[in-house]
């Protein structure tokens, strides 16, 4: 029997419907939903939502292990950006770093580097890189911002009003990308009758290997939350603002729940946790705006949401079609001042994120806006991560 899924927005292309159509007929799969922002990935597609019983799927959870949201609210409003450009950028390229490989000489401290990294053979082997690099960005569609940030009301201790908030995008970095590397063959391994693009769907049991997998996981997760807290401890510091309050979630995770009584895995690739009453950032790109948005607990969605724009075109097609010039002439016009990027993450490489937005209001509310002001993200011609 074909299961179905249901499916939100009408931007989604063939190609990803398709890869969730290969997830949603597994042995294994229970439920599935495809995200507003939905694009083609590896194994299910980016915006996908895959519940799974008895077995966890390592392409499904993604390269970047616990890529992540997080927002740092300040006392202070946007207005202080004014005149003091340069302050702010100190603020930024003081505190982390960006690039492929990007470590810290000096390393930064935090007490997920004393946990048990021994947990796994192969985490163990990682935890000397991963410290190097706590508090670093990466590359690829990774940012660190300040954005201005308006709450149409009190949410989650915060004040409604407007205020300066940075925003950070970044996930496990080296580490989760060689948890995931080493995963997804061992899985890969284990089902050779699953060809193509369908071996990218190869799933561990949660009684075998999946159990492994899954406290590399979520030290994973412990880490890359820890990575932001780095960065956003050390720019407060800098700046000497005082802190309001911080939001953040995972968008390249596993999670245990149930779905209609079942104990199931819920895999969410670029979705964003959207149980009831849970806090989610979705951001646009680097000049459009972005949300904060409160969960409804949609159970069609399996409590999810987008986790942002979702990508309209290849980086290799945005790079070759678009211009500097352009580029800096439309986020002159938006606003927007921009450190360092690729060409490959302009505005126009993204969907339109209202008409996302639009697409989802029955899964999560809008709580506040934010648009981006001063935007660091790593230099043109950097490799993605993610």
């Amino acid at each position: 029997m074909t299961r179905g899924y249901p499916s939100w927005g009408n931007q989604v292309e063939p190609e990803a419907r398709a890869q969730m159509d290969a997830a949603i007929a597994l042995p294994v799969a229970v439920a599935g939903a495809l995200m507003p922002d939905a694009h083609v990935g590896y194994g299910i597609p980016i915006g996908g939502v895959l519940a799974t019983e008895g077995a966890v799927i390592p392409y499904a959870v993604g390269v970047d292990i616990a890529c992540r949201m997080m927002m740092t609210v300040f006392d202070v409003p946007p207005d202080a950006l004014s005149g003091a450009r340069d302050f702010y950028v100190r603020a930024i390229e003081t505190n982390t770093r960006f690039g492929i490989g990007r470590e810290w000489k000096e390393r930064r401290s935090h007490p997920v580097m004393d946990e048990d990294w021994a947990v796994t053979r192969v985490t163990a082997s990682l935890r000397e890189k991963a410290h190097s690099q706590l508090g670093t960005s990466g590359s690829g569609n990774h940012f660190v911002e300040f954005v201005d940030l308006t709450l149409d009301e009190d949410f989650q201790g915060l004040p409604a009003g407007r205020h300066l908030a940075l925003l950070s995008h970044s996930g496990s970095r080296n580490a989760g990308a060689q948890v995931a590397a080493h995963y997804s063959r061992l899985a890969a391994s284990q089902h050779r009758d699953l060809a193509g693009g369908a071996s990218r769907l190869a799933w561990l049991d949660m009684a075998g290997d999946g159990a492994e997998y899954w406290e590399a996981m979520t030290l994973m997760g412990r880490y890359a939350s820890a990575n932001h807290h780095v960065i956003h401890d050390a720019v407060a510091r800098f700046l000497g603002h005082g802190v309001l309050g911080r939001i953040e979630n995972h968008h390249n995770y596993a999670w245990r729940e149930k779905i209609r009584g079942k104990d199931v895995i819920v895999h969410r690739k670029g979705a964003t946790p959207a149980g009831r009453g849970i806090a989610g950032i979705i951001p646009g790109s680097m000049a459009t705006p972005g949300f904060l948005v409160e969960g409804l607990g949609n159970p069609d969605s399996l409590s999810s949401t987008s986790h942002g724009a979702g990508r309209a075109m290849s980086r290799t097609a945005a790079a070759k079609k678009f211009t500097w010039p352009e580029t800096q002439a439309f986020l002159a016009r938006a606003g927007v001042d921009l450190i360092s990027a690729g060409l490959d993450e302009v505005p126009w490489a993204y969907k339109d994120i209202t008409a996302v937005m639009d697409a989802q209001k029955d899964l999560a509310r809008t709580v506040g806006r934010f648009m981006p002001r001063l935007v660091k993200m790593a230099p043109s011609g950097e490799r993605p991560e993610d």
